[in-house]
C-alpha cells in the first residue's frame, strides 16, 4: 500500500496523527526509536540525529531550520 492510501485508511479509522506514527514506525527501528527519544524529552539526542542526517546528505542543518522556524512566525 502506498503511503497516501495508508494515510487515508489512518484517517478512516479516527486515528490521532500521533497513532499513525506510532502504528507507521512498527516496522521502521529508526523511526521507532526517533519516536522513543522524542516521548522520553531526549530532546539533544534528537538535533544530534538530524544534524548527522543533514550532513550525510550535504546540508546545512542550521540554515534549513532557521528557514523551517520561520513557518511557525
Amino acid at each position: 500500500m502506498n503511503p497516501i492510501e495508508l494515510i487515508k485508511t489512518y484517517i478512516g479509522k479516527g486515528m490521532t496523527p500521533q497513532a499513525m506514527i506510532k502504528n507507521m514506525s512498527k516496522n521502521n527501528p529508526i523511526v521507532s526509536n526517533l519516536m522513543s527519544m522524542a516521548q522520553n524529552g531526549e530532546d539533544q539526542n534528537l538535533e544530534n540525529f538530524a544534524r548527522n542526517m543533514f550532513k550525510d546528505k550535504g546540508r546545512d542543518f542550521d540554515k534549513e531550520f532557521a528557514e523551517f522556524k520561520k513557518n511557525f512566525q
